[in-house]
């Protein structure tokens, strides 16, 4: 108990020793250390409570699941906010002696961290909006992948070979975004095949409407259809254009288990894929008279 005693005689001029005086209030060691303890506090109750709200209120209702985790979210930054500013009045800190400080200081960093704040206010502007939400297939400035996670700075994108690509908000707001799953799951897509000439083209049509129709990952309805685009230089060309909501997040797969389709009914039909020709014309020289 000495031994305390006598620490505590030689900590307290250290811990209490005027560092700022801000108005009122002298700033000091042991409230810098307490203030600390306090916004340390205020981050574990604010993860507590957004975790909460998740599992026990959110996980209840309809509401789809990024809906669900953006109410967290703000939910979490309301907490933090009303509780760092309840831990400052707490150590007897007042907030208007910062007013001026805070304008000087606020002036500074809007220079220096101009692109910070303005993901920072993009990130808001996501998780209102939504233009993007967890599970989404996206394309964003040449990155495609599924939207994993949405913070205030940044969005985590996973591409299909599992790489996480962080992309800053500022690029949702400022550039175009393609949101392959926004408002409807379902998205068609496009597969171009090329026949021979020789070929009949309702055989064709037939061969690729059964080739869809035997693909799992196809949807029934909307149904696929077919359309004869074009006569190329060395093929008829084809569309078939599907649906799916399985695979949204894989399309060369999708397009994968179609060509394999297409090729099985191709052989079974006999019908020929053409390779590039060209027809080369020889134009015979006159022959000029020796006499």
């Amino acid at each position: 108990m000495e031994f305390l005693k006598e620490l505590s005689d030689y900590l307290a001029p250290i811990l209490n020793y005027p560092l700022v005086q801000l108005s009122s209030t002298t700033l000091t060691l042991s409230l810098i250390i307490t203030l600390l303890l306090l916004f340390a506090s205020v981050v574990i109750i604010q993860h507590l409570v957004r975790r909460h709200v998740l599992r026990r209120i959110l996980s209840r209702t309809r509401m789809d699941q990024a809906l669900q985790y953006a109410i967290s979210k703000m939910v979490g930054y309301l907490v933090a906010v009303l509780g760092f500013y309840v831990s400052l009045q707490m150590v007897g800190i007042d907030l208007s002696s910062l007013a001026i400080i805070a304008g000087a200081v606020g002036v500074g960093l809007g220079f220096g961290l101009q692109n910070i704040i303005n993901n920072f206010v993009s990130g808001l502007i996501i998780l209102a909006e939504r233009p993007v939400a967890i599970g989404d297939r996206i394309e964003v400035g040449g990155v495609a992948g599924r939207v994993d996670k949405i913070s205030l700075r940044s969005t985590t994108v996973v591409t299909n070979d599992n790489i996480a690509i962080i992309v800053p908000n500022a690029d949702f707001i400022s550039t175009a975004v393609t949101n392959w799953s926004y408002g409807d799951p379902k998205v068609r897509f496009r597969i171009p095949v090329g026949v021979h000439y020789k070929s009949d083209v309702h055989m064709v049509e037939k061969a690729l409407l059964e080739s869809a129709s035997e693909c799992p990952n196809v949807l029934k309805e909307p149904a696929p259809c077919v359309r004869f685009i074009a006569f190329g230089d060395s093929s008829l060309d084809f569309e078939i254009r599907v649906w799916s909501d399985t695979l949204c997040q894989q399309p060369k797969a999708l397009i994968s288990q179609v060509n394999f389709k297409i090729w099985e009914k191709f052989k079974k039909y006999d019908i020929e894929i053409p390779y590039p020709q060209r027809d080369v014309y020889l134009k015979e020289m006159p022959v000029k008279d020796p006499n």
